[in-house]
């Protein structure tokens, strides 16, 4: 969030991380001096969404308040940040967030999911799984079979811990891409309050920004079988290398990119407008020579750029 401060003599405006218990006692006691710019700040961040973005808010929080205490899908995306965010504040302490914990699940995620969390104050629990058996030959019905696992168990823990609801951050625009595990989410009875009030992916930004979550300009990151063609054997190992690759690749500034592995050969996608950055001659070589230290005999660039699902084109959706 944006605070108001006070040095050498002067008032600045300087950014902050995001911290909603800073954020409720600002708005809810302000100081005297403080006031009118606290005042300024919430008009400005209200006058920036459309009419019917706040109209989604109110009706997200309104939503949630009539759930009482919850169980949270919580993967540290834009989505699940945002109904974090939303549910910590309409619910307060009656919030369980659970994040997944599987060699699926990149490793460099899980320091943002413990921070993120910890800002928001809201109670958070790790589930490890190990990758199971159903999935070890990567078939095209994974996301379904993992999503059905991954649900039965937090719909195990709400029962044990006495929550009435587990709900997920699936939002409208899912509707329109292959997403085979919302399947097992609609089966299972699992509560999805941003897409039953029609939040868009977009709308899920704009609210992130304004509220200064940190993660409203995230790039998506997802399961890491996503990086592998489907009826590949998984092994833990093909995982972890893929994990190594991409963390190495986003600290040279490419936030938005995949690993796609093919045995031994490594294809990266990235946005077209990075290719030209990918094969300059110094850049180009640090990122052969990590990913041949990494086991890939052939190292490629994508022409084509960055796309979700890119492994998923030769399925044919289904109803």
């Amino acid at each position: 969030m944006l605070r108001f401060c006070k040095e050498a003599g002067r008032f600045r405006w300087a950014v902050r991380p995001f911290n909603s218990a800073l954020l409720q006692e600002s708005f809810t006691q302000p100081s005297p001096q403080y006031s009118f710019f606290i005042i300024f700040l919430v008009n400005s961040v209200i006058m920036a969404l459309t009419d019917s973005q706040k109209r989604k808010y109110n009706n997200l929080i309104a939503e949630l308040r009539r759930m009482r205490r919850v169980v949270l899908a919580f993967s540290g995306g834009v989505d699940s940040s945002l109904l974090l965010y939303c549910t910590k504040k309409a619910l307060q302490e009656n919030v369980l967030a659970v994040t997944l914990v599987s060699p699926c699940f990149p490793k460099s995620e899980l320091v943002e999911v413990k921070r993120l969390t910890r800002d928001v104050g809201v109670l958070h629990q790790l589930l490890e799984i190990p990758l199971y058996d159903a999935i070890k030959d990567n078939p095209i019905e994974r996301c379904y079979l993992c999503k059905q696992l991954l649900f039965k168990k937090l719909l195990q823990i709400a029962e044990e811990q006495g929550y009435d609801t587990v709900i997920d951050g699936s939002n409208r625009d899912d509707l329109n891409d292959y997403r085979p595990g919302f399947k097992a989410i609609k089966e299972l009875g699992i509560r999805s309050p941003m897409l039953d009030i029609g939040l868009s992916k977009q709308d899920i930004r704009d609210l992130s920004e304004m509220l200064k979550l940190p993660t409203w300009n995230k790039p998506a990151s997802g399961c890491l079988l996503t990086r592998i063609p489907h009826g590949t054997k998984i092994e833990d190992a093909e995982l972890e290398r893929i994990d190594r690759g991409e963390v190495f690749l986003k600290n040279l500034g490419l936030s938005n990119v995949r690993l796609r592995s093919h045995g031994e050969l490594a294809r990266i996608e990235v946005p077209v407008t990075s290719l030209a950055r990918c094969i300059e001659p110094q850049f180009r070589k640090r990122i052969v020579t990590c990913l041949q230290k990494l086991g890939y005999t052939y190292v490629t660039i994508d022409l084509g750029g960055y796309q979700m699902g890119s492994l998923n084109k030769n399925i044919k959706k289904q109803g």
